[in-house]
Formats: structure tokens, C-alpha cells, sequence
């Protein structure tokens, strides 16, 4: 069957959450395997923009997580100049209001954010607001909130980093063929390049947590929202922060399945402006759409003007995992002993990768504290009972 291994936590998925995860457990002292069936961020990670974002979160467990890890995305960044191998940015995100009433709503939003421990700052669209802050927006805009906690990395470049600070054994090309147990729990995988045996496996597979999870036996509803990005030619700085319409708020948290566009528009340490976003329940249908394409481009032009002068180099697709309740599951699984989940985090997941390692790696080693009161709110005994499912026994 080829070769055996043998550690004590098999992290399944290469993409930031489980790099995340690797490091936080082998800083905790355990043993770590990385398995992915393709390369590092071939995945959801590989199609994200980076961005590490409190400004559209509501107040709740979600929102307690991305003020987490924050702080240890600081921290990280702020570790033997990793931070400029990951292409930190703590450049900051402005929310624009189009309309009056958006304003308002906008307003009373971010009021709830102040009282949970974000700073959102008011501005209105004079030259000492919204166009102090980005000088090409649009004129005519109402205002709009300024929140300087808002950050960004370049995801590839940070889960390669954060999994070679990990020192876990890493086993790209490796396809999980089954969860394998014995008397009742988890003891390791099967690849179709021989078992890895563990205590532990943590189910980190992004957009394809749903198909881990059915190979353990145990139902989790992920399922993939595909979202485009345009990428511009490189530019000078001409977009300061992460800006982005209110409405995309609403967008993130709607569990339609229709489309929905709203503009996103940041720049990159390399110079390409990269503009989004959009969502849609369509599978895993990768097919170029030109109908998006159209509507984000139209966005991002009604936010800065220049743009239309701006040439799109390419654009690219990827699948943000989702769960119904727009909640990721993190955790232990309650229906099978050593198994964990960190997946669901929807476009959320590069934000939250640190504070979700975190909470796994004290998971695994029964530590207690605030964050693993908060881990209850993702737990993903949420998804109901166990069914018969296709484990293996260790051995078989």
C-alpha cells in the first residue's frame, strides 16, 4: 500500500487555515503531517485577495475571532520579518455609503462594532473625509467609515511562510481515501500513497471539508460560493486602503444563491489594483463569466473614476466554502472522537486562520480558557447526529 507514518496530528489540507493549524499545534509540542491532494494553496487560499478585515463583521463570535487573530497576524508579522515576506499591509479599510440612507445604516452598523472593540471612525465626503483618505474616489459620495484595524497579506506567500515556520512534515499529491478508526475513534488516514497514523486528524480542507467530514461518517454542509477577481496591470499607489461599497456587507452575510456584486477595490504591495466581489452558488463550475466581469468592473469604476482608463491584465475564480449559518466549525467533532474541524470560514478564512490554529491547537491539547469558551459558537456538533459513513478500521 506503500509507506506508513506516523505523528501526532494529521492536518488535512494545505491552505492557510491549515497551515494555521500546523503551526499553532507544533508550538503546543505535537507532531504535525500536512496532506493535501494538490500544492500548497491550491485551493480557496490560491484565489483569495488577503484581506485580514473587522470592518464587515457584526458583533458576535465571528467578529470575537477576527479581533483574535488579529492580534496574532500582528504578532506574526512582527516575527523575524516575517511580515515582509507575507506582504503585510496594515493599511487600513474605508467603507463607502452611496446614498444617504446607506449612511445611516452604515452608521448604526459600525456603532454596534465600536461597542464590541473596533475602532470605526466616521467621515463624511469632504475633503477631510472620504477623499482625505482616497483622493480618486468618486465626488458626490455622502461618507463612509474609516477602520485602520484592517489589514492584508499576499495568502500564498503567508501559508507557505506560516507552514515553514511550522516545521510539520508536509505530503502534497497525497489524496484522503478515508478516515481510519478503531474502537470508536480516530487513528489516522488513508492516502492513496499509504496511511498516516494519529491520535488526531483536523479537517481543513476548505470548500471540500463536506467530503472529509462524509469520509469520517459525520455530516458538515459545506458548499462552495464561487467568486471572481479582476486583477489590474501593476500601478504607483493610487488606492491607499482596502475600500468597498456598504452593500457588500449585506452580500456577505445573505445566504442567496443568486449572484450578488458589489465593489471591492484595493491595491498591492506589487502594484495591481484587485478588484471584486462576487457570489454565487453554482457548484464548482470554473467557467469564465463574462456578465461578472462586466459587473465588477462597473463597480469598481463607479468607486474610483481612473479606472476606466485602467487595463485588466486577467481575472481569476475561486470557491469560498459555505455554511448555512455563515459560521465556520471549529473544533472537535462531538459524533467522533479525535476528529477536528477548521473549515466554513466562507472569504473569511485567511482572516481568521491565526485565531482559528489557536483554538485548534488548544482543542488538542485540553487546554481551557476564553477562546475555547468562544470555540463553542463554531462547534461542529451543530450539524446533528452522526450517520454510517465510509471510515475505515485501522488495518482494513
Amino acid at each position: 500500500m506503500g509507506e506508513r507514518l506516523s505523528c501526532d496530528v494529521v492536518v488535512v489540507g494545505a491552505g492557510i487555515v491549515g497551515a494555521a493549524c500546523a503551526l499553532y499545534a507544533a508550538r503546543e509540542g505535537l507532531s504535525v503531517a500536512v496532506v493535501d491532494r494538490g500544492p500548497v494553496t491550491g485551493g480557496t487560499t490560491g484565489a483569495g485577495e488577503g484581506n485580514l478585515l473587522v470592518s464587515d463583521k457584526a458583533p458576535g463570535p465571528e467578529l470575537e475571532l477576527a479581533l483574535l487573530s488579529l492580534k496574532l497576524w500582528r504578532e506574526l508579522a512582527d516575527r523575524a520579518d516575517l511580515g515582509e515576506r507575507f506582504e503585510f499591509e496594515a493599511k487600513g479599510g474605508v467603507v463607502v455609503a452611496s446614498t444617504a440612507g446607506a449612511r445611516t445604516e452604515l452608521e448604526r452598523f459600525a456603532d454596534g462594532q465600536r461597542a464590541a472593540g473596533v475602532v470605526a471612525e466616521s467621515v463624511d465626503g469632504g475633503a477631510e473625509g472620504l477623499h482625505g483618505l482616497e483622493p480618486r474616489l468618486a465626488p458626490g459620495l455622502p461618507g463612509g467609515v474609516h477602520y485602520p484595524q484592517d489589514c492584508q497579506v499576499m495568502p500564498a506567500l503567508a501559508a507557505a511562510h506560516l507552514l515553514r515556520a511550522s516545521g510539520a512534515r508536509l505530503l502534497t499529491g497525497r489524496t484522503v481515501t478515508a478516515v481510519l478508526t478503531a474502537a470508536g475513534a480516530v487513528r489516522g488516514v488513508r492516502t492513496d500513497r499509504g496511511d498516516i497514523h494519529a491520535p488526531a486528524v483536523v479537517n481543513a480542507a476548505g470548500t471540500w471539508g463536506g467530503q472529509v467530514a462524509a469520509l469520517a461518517g459525520v455530516r458538515l454542509p459545506v458548499l462552495p460560493r464561487r467568486g471572481f477577481v479582476l486583477v489590474t496591470e501593476p500601478l504607483p499607489r493610487m488606492i491607499r486602503h482596502k475600500v468597498y461599497a456598504a452593500d457588500y456587507v449585506a452580500d456577505v452575510a445573505s445566504g442567496s444563491a443568486a449572484l450578488q456584486t458589489s465593489p471591492v477595490v484595493e491595491g498591492t504591495a506589487a502594484g495591481p489594483v484587485l478588484i471584486g466581489a462576487s457570489r454565487e452558488r453554482v457548484g464548482f463550475d470554473r467557467s469564465f463569466s463574462p456578465r461578472v466581469v462586466r459587473a465588477l468592473a462597473a463597480g469598481a469604476t463607479r468607486l474610483f473614476p481612473f479606472l476606466e482608463r485602467v487595463r485588466v491584465m486577467r481575472s481569476y475564480v475561486g470557491f469560498r466554502p459555505y455554511l448555512p449559518d455563515h459560521l465556520p466549525a471549529i473544533g472537535p467533532d462531538p459524533r467522533l472522537p479525535g476528529l477536528f474541524h477548521a473549515c466554513g470560514h466562507e472569504g473569511a478564512g485567511i482572516g481568521l486562520a491565526p485565531g482559528t490554529g489557536h483554538l485548534i491547537a488548544q482543542a488538542l491539547t485540553g487546554k481551557a480558557g476564553r477562546s475555547t469558551d468562544l470555540s463553542a459558537a463554531f462547534s461542529p456538533g451543530r450539524f446533528g447526529e452522526r450517520p454510517a459513513g465510509p471510515q475505515a478500521e485501522e488495518g482494513a
